[in-house]
């Protein structure tokens, strides 16, 4: 329990100015005596008042500092078993209180200030702010943040995530942002740096030292335990979420991020420099950039890029999506190259598809020559095709097609007339007249449409526009190719000839 100064000062007062005895204090402040007692021994003044009566644990006191000087973290319950097995009498509790006397404070340690020369480093470290719902999937929203250690200009980026794709990116938009990069950059012991890390002995992650051969700057990880090495991230990781996050609202993950951009360019660099009281933080930047090392001509790569294994269906998996791909390329192993905008799928260096990016879960991304390919190539897949749809617009459906299935209804029909109700009247209300159907038992598409028409007659709606013609009216404007009619001359002829 951390007890103020204050209430510290009137308690050394009252015992040894007013002299009152220790449950007096106790009670008339409000705290426990144990408390009281432990102030009064770790002020090192004589007690004043009646000699200090005998207690039990006093023959174990010796041997009691000498275990506790060479394990200083040492339990109470395991020091209590020790003095116990060696005759001590007392319960558990009190000892506890009468440990908590006796055992040794660690000393405060002080640190130097950290001083750093214009250019020379930079401090990286991820913040977590929470989580984003897009659609089925709930991502985990995390801030890249880069501070220059001399001018403390920051750097903030917004990720779905913290792989290390994500992390290369948010050092390419840093340099990029400031026109240059830090001699060194100094890390936590995240997996993303290093990976292993034996006393002096350290394993950097492969990616990250390609990454700094390429831009020539050394990566440093701060030693174990020790936050204050990185302390102004730290600070502007406490500063991003006071100043800029908190009460923030915004529309998604690109809003959030040119929000950002703007704090940093604006409230942020105005604030004034550390280092510099006499400067803002944009004008030490602007002294500090011509120390910087310049960018490489070439950019690195930051795309995420994986090997996936392509099934019966003609689908990638990749990020909690599927993406199609030709069918001809089913049942074999092609390579996804993804950034944050496009996912494009690779046989070898050939591109097979190209397609917009989704943080969603679960959903199909298709390209529709694919699925008009596949069309033509099994027109028995039409049936399957109709299935899929229905289910990714209402995922209740898959229920009703069950329960009609068991009672050995023709799915075929079913699903046919469930997407003419989708075609209708939208998704949202299919969902709602399917779950009607379901609760009174009724697994067919009349008690679905009859819902349906329940629901437009209660709102005084007019009745869905039917958007496709019947099939009859298509076949109508069906083109007939017209036929030659000689053989039925040749018949008539021979029919002369034999009367």
């Amino acid at each position: 329990m951390t007890i103020l100064p204050e209430l510290e000062a009137q308690i050394l007062r009252y015992y040894h100015v007013e002299k009152w005895r220790t449950g007096t204090i106790a009670a008339q402040l409000g705290v426990h005596h144990g408390t009281v007692t432990r102030i009064l021994a770790q002020a090192g003044l004589p007690k004043i008042g009646a000699p200090r009566r005998a207690s039990a644990i006093d023959p174990y006191l010796p041997f009691i500092r000498e275990t506790l000087e060479k394990f200083p973290t040492l339990t109470a319950s395991r020091l209590y078993a020790m003095v116990k097995s060696r005759g001590y009498s007392g319960s558990p509790d009190h000892f506890r209180h009468l440990i908590a006397v006796h055992r040794p404070r660690p000393k405060a340690e002080a640190y130097l200030r950290l001083r750093t020369l214009p250019g020379e480093q930079a401090q990286v470290d991820w913040g977590h702010f929470g989580h984003l719902e897009i659609g089925r999937a709930r991502r985990a929203l995390m801030g890249f943040v880069m501070v220059l250690s001399w001018s403390r200009m920051i750097y903030l980026r917004f990720f779905l995530g913290a792989h290390m794709e994500n992390f290369l990116r948010g050092h390419v938009g840093a340099f990029a942002a400031w026109g240059g990069v830090p001699r060194t950059l100094l890390y936590d012991n995240l997996k993303s740096a290093v990976l292993e890390r034996q006393g002096q002995a350290i394993r950097f992650n492969p990616v990250l030292l390609s990454f700094a051969g390429h831009h020539r700057y050394e990566p440093r990880p701060v030693a174990v335990a020790r936050g204050n090495e990185k302390g102004r991230v730290e600070r502007a990781i406490r500063y991003i979420r006071d100043n800029f996050f908190a009460g923030r609202t915004f529309t998604g993950l690109d809003d959030l991020n040119a929000q950002a951009e703007a704090w940093m360019t604006g409230p942020a660099a105005d604030r004034r420099c550390p280092e510099d009281t006499t400067l803002s933080v944009r004008e030490a930047f602007a002294l500090e950039t011509k120390h910087l090392l310049t960018l490489p001509e070439n950019p690195y790569p930051t795309d995420e890029q994986v090997a996936v294994k392509i099934n019966k269906t003609p689908y990638a998996r990749f990020d909690l999506n599927d993406y199609s791909v030709p069918h001809d390329y089913v049942q074999r192993t092609l390579t996804v190259v993804s950034s944050l905008q496009e996912v494009r799928i690779l046989n070898g260096q050939e591109v097979l598809a190209t397609h917009p990016r989704s943080f969603d879960k679960g959903l199909q991304i298709e390209i529709p020559a694919h699925i008009e390919a596949l069309l033509e190539h099994k027109h028995q897949a039409s049936q399957h095709r109709g299935t899929d749809r229905l289910a990714q617009a209402v995922p209740q459906s898959r229920d009703l097609l069950i329960q009609a299935a068991d009672r050995g209804e023709p799915l075929g029909r079913i699903t046919v007339a469930l997407l003419h109700l989708l075609d209708r009247y939208g998704a949202t209300e299919l969902q709602v007249g399917i779950q009607e159907a379901l609760q009174r038992g009724v697994p067919h598409p009349n008690a679905v449409r009859l819902a349906l028409e329940r629901r437009r007659e209660a709102r005084e709606l007019p009745p869905p526009v039917e958007i496709t013609l019947p099939r009859h009216v298509q076949d109508r404007d069906t083109p007939v190719q017209a036929h030659t009619l000689d053989s039925y001359d040749q018949i008539t002829e021979a029919s002369d000839d034999a009367d």
